[in-house]
């Protein structure tokens, strides 16, 4: 049992009504033992209280009057009506797990001894129950005793502890009235001993799992709830009711009991404890833990049988009979006359023709003796039985084995004539004077011509002329077949399959964008971006017709258009969710637009963030004001959305964001050593990473982890440390012209596309050559896209295909990158032979968008 502190309460003493009280009870408790046992387990509670109220008297009476002798009561309490009487006040503690009970009783104010608590269990508790006791609680001038907290189990009696303080007529009492006490409760025990033997019949749980006793094992088919016995009514320990217990992972309880006390998580077993539990325990293959307390529970042989009747499929009941009565539906008794007067068929009375063409083929077989009668069949292996005769001098048979070169070579014979080398040919084999001239030009490489000669017809045979060549021919053809050396080379028998590595279905791979679903329809003119938002409800595009564009996914529905004034190159909404804002490249200056779409809180967040320029005592050098300038916004752009504009001093190609989306930035191809600008948005300031020229910079790119930079020229690839500004890596694509890049989520792998139809993966931790070479595309490859959680990527091409490959990054470094090409996709149209311009994932879905120069843009799922 769970030890229980208990603490001394003073009281005054019972006047006569708490008397009559007492006197009242005993009527009430005699009544409820006269109830039949199945009614309601509140009867077991008053028996044993009452059971307990006497002992705990007699016990009282034998301390009173060896404390009366030696020890005085309270000052207050003598001579005065102040008499104190305390009752137990019932504390349940769940920490300790030793299955004791401790009684700690507290000292009053005086220093008063702790012999007025009386403990008084009648019997002791199993070790490994862990139930707080059941106590029943008097309360002062109550007509009727209080209700208990909890129902007992069934099958237990309920302990009840009451110590009461002796006052001065117990103090006074003689041993006849305390013998007479002692013979009241002995008649009361005779009289509960009934009621405790049909108690032990009722059925114990024990954590959880019901446990007969062995009196009622006769009683197992009697119905349960025959009594009126209910659910509502059983003592669950944890009142948390039906819910996850893993919610009370971090907490070190694990729910209340119906006092409110908190039920305290028992201590967690290794590894070596399981072990020396399955090694020792008997039990402990069918030993569960009860997710709502945490305690072990021993499933009883009815329950095990239950499960594995459950796991079997077969009906959980043991009673049932699966195997019923067999009803014959149709007779076995052979009937006289047919029940179906249908008379056979005439092709059952003719020949098979299958077995005919079998036959006739057996025939054709034994005529082309490939097969053998018996009688050819015993004649073949009697001659092979016979004796054999062979040659003595083997010389004049097999000269080619008896020569020199045992592995001799045949030489090649020489091509039969054809019917240009006949003195009449027809006359589509003569040569016209194209191809005449042509057999004239390859007079000094005379292997390209089609023929050594020329085809001549003539009228007869007396006419032809000797061929000047023939001796030379025959010379050439001597001395190939006398000093040419020849030898025998075994073909390599491996097919092209084995030379390919097997790759995985891709059902395997599933899922990934197969097929179309939306078409975003509203611009007039091919469209050069699109950009998701990080929520993944809305897509923004930007088109040469110059206008932004801002569409809602699901209904392909354009919610906001916004004029620019010139073509759009690049869009890119800001990746911190907590901002609604779009970075829009158009001609030489960059927009930061509010997107006025999704919550209000976050698009008015976004306002008040932007309304004011922060004050900065940094003053920029001549070089980045020349180069960029942050300008303010008219009137007619605020009210489009336009919250910031930057002017540059060259045309903007692209705009990139870091992933925490305070910084950004731009690239202008035209500007030299000024190419690649970088942007803060907090400080509302710029500045120029760079001081030398590396060559016609395409695009940049941040490293979605480290703080570091990828700048990609025409034929490589730079990676640059932000912080230590320095660099760290050059990587060769061997490219004529780079397109585009995309770097993994992992920021491990980089995808870079190029003009030259090739994409090229590399691994950054592995080399700076590039891991794999993908030649899937018939045209350009415009853009590159990686998905953030599945492993796809995805790549727009000139020959308007999009195609999604299977691109995984495995954690073990060891193991190389698994890249297989799934679907490819041919849905938009080509314009002046322009095709697919850029592909974007979304977020969350295998989703793909793709925006061309038909002026669509197009969903894949």
């Amino acid at each position: 049992m769970v030890a229980n502190k208990q603490k001394s309460t003073k009281r005054k003493a019972p006047a006569a009504s708490e008397q009559k009280n007492v006197e009242k009870l005993a009527p009430k408790l005699s009544a409820k033992k006269s109830q039949p046992d199945g009614e309601d387990s509140a009867s077991d509670y008053y028996e044993s209280d009452e059971e307990n109220l006497l002992t705990n008297i007699n016990n009282e009476n034998d301390e009173d009057s060896s404390d009366s002798e030696g020890e005085g009561y309270d000052s207050q309490a003598e001579g005065s009506e102040d008499e104190v009487q305390s009752f137990d006040s019932v504390d349940s503690d769940f920490e300790d797990q030793s299955g004791e009970d401790e009684s700690e009783p507290e000292e009053d104010n005086e220093g008063q001894d702790s012999a007025d608590d009386v403990n008084s269990d009648s019997s002791p508790e199993p070790d490994d129950e862990d139930d707080s006791d059941d106590e029943l609680e008097f309360e002062e001038d109550v007509a009727e005793p209080a209700k208990p907290k909890a129902l007992a189990k069934p099958g237990r009696s309920l302990k009840v502890r009451v110590s009461t303080q002796p006052d001065e007529q117990i103090e006074n009492e003689d041993d006849d009235e305390t013998a007479q006490l002692l013979k009241a409760a002995e008649q009361e025990d005779e009289k509960l001993a009934d009621i405790d033997s049909v108690l032990e019949q009722t059925e114990v749980k024990t954590r959880g799992v019901g446990v007969l006793g062995p009196e009622s094992k006769s009683r197992l088919k009697e119905d349960e709830y025959a009594a009126g016995d209910t659910s509502d009514e059983e003592d669950i320990r944890n009142t948390v009711g039906n819910i996850p217990m893993h919610w009370y992972d971090e907490y070190k309880h694990i729910g209340y009991d119906w006092d409110g006390n908190k039920l305290i998580k028992p201590p967690k077993s290794d590894a070596i404890d399981d072990f020396i539990k399955k090694m020792e325990d008997p039990n402990f293959w069918r030993t569960v833990k009860d997710p709502q307390t945490g305690q072990n529970v021993i499933l009883s042989d009815e329950d095990i049988g239950l499960i594995k009747r459950i796991m079997s499929g077969s009906n959980p009941d043991v009673h049932y009979n699966d195997y019923e009565p067999w009803i014959e539906w149709f007779s076995s008794e052979v009937e006289k006359m047919p029940i179906r007067n249908i008379p056979d068929h005439k092709r059952s009375f003719l020949p098979s023709k299958s077995e005919k063409q079998k036959i006739g083929r057996l025939v054709h077989a034994l005529k082309m003796g490939w097969i053998k009668t018996r009688a050819e069949t015993e004649k073949l292996a009697a001659l092979k039985k016979g004796p054999k005769f062979y040659m003595a001098w083997d010389t004049d048979h097999g000269r080619e084995e008896m020569r020199r070169i045992h592995d001799h070579v045949v030489a090649p014979k020489r091509a039969l004539p054809g019917h240009a080398e006949s003195y009449n040919p027809p006359p589509e084999y003569l040569f016209n004077e194209r191809e005449l001239v042509e057999w004239n030009s390859h007079e000094e490489e005379p292997w390209k011509r089609k023929l050594h000669y020329i085809p001549q017809k003539y009228n007869s045979l007396r006419e032809v002329p000797y061929y000047d060549k023939y001796i030379r021919e025959r010379f050439l053809r001597c001395l190939d077949l006398y000093l040419c050396p020849r030898g025998k080379r075994t073909r390599v028998t491996v097919g092209p399959e084995y030379l390919i590595p097997k790759l995985p279905s891709p059902r395997d791979l599933q899922p990934f964008p197969t097929l179309q679903n939306l078409i975003y329809k509203g611009h007039t003119d091919m469209i050069r971006s699109i950009s998701m938002e990080p929520k993944g409800e809305y897509l923004v595009s930007g088109s040469d017709d110059q206008t932004v564009k801002i569409w809602e996914i699901s209904t392909a529905r354009c919610i906001q258009t916004i004029q620019t004034g010139d073509i759009v190159r690049s869009v890119a909404w800001c990746p911190n969710s907590k901002i609604s804002l779009i970075a829009v490249a158009t001609g030489k200056r960059l927009l930061l637009i509010n997107s006025k779409v999704g919550d209000s809180l976050i698009v008015k967040k976004t306002d008040d963030l932007l309304v004011e320029a922060p004050k900065s005592e940094v003053v920029d050098n001549e070089r980045i004001t020349t180069a960029v300038q942050w300008v303010e916004v008219s009137e007619d752009e605020r009210k489009a959305g336009v919250r910031i504009v930057i002017d540059h001093f060259k045309e903007v190609k692209q705009v990139t964001w870091h992933g925490r989306g305070d910084y950004f930035a731009t690239v202008m191809p035209e500007a030299a050593n000024r190419s690649v600008l970088i942007h803060q948005l907090s400080k509302r300031r710029s500045q120029l990473p760079f001081s030398k020229s590396k060559g016609l910079i395409q695009c940049v790119l941040f490293h979605p982890v480290k703080p570091c930079l990828f700048v990609a020229t025409q034929r490589h690839v730079r990676v640059y440390d932000l912080v230590k500004q320095e660099l760290l890596k050059k990587l060769f694509p061997s490219c004529k012209w780079i397109s585009s890049m995309a770097i993994h989520p992992k920021g491990d792998n980089l995808l870079v596309a190029t003009y030259e139809k090739k994409m090229m993966w590399f691994d950054l931790d592995l080399s700076t050559r590039p891991y794999q070479q993908l030649k899937l595309h018939y045209s350009a490859v415009r853009n590159v896209a990686f998905h953030l959680r599945y492993p796809l990527f995805a790549s727009a091409s000139d020959d308007r295909s999009v195609i999604v490959s299977h691109g995984m990054v495995y954690n073990d470094l060891l193991q190389n990158p698994l890249i297989v090409p799934l679907r490819r996709l041919e849905h938009h149209d080509r314009v002046n032979d322009f095709g697919v311009f850029d592909v974007v994932f979304h977020p969350t879905q295998p989703w793909l968008f793709s925006s061309g120069a038909d002026h669509t843009i197009r969903l894949f799922t």
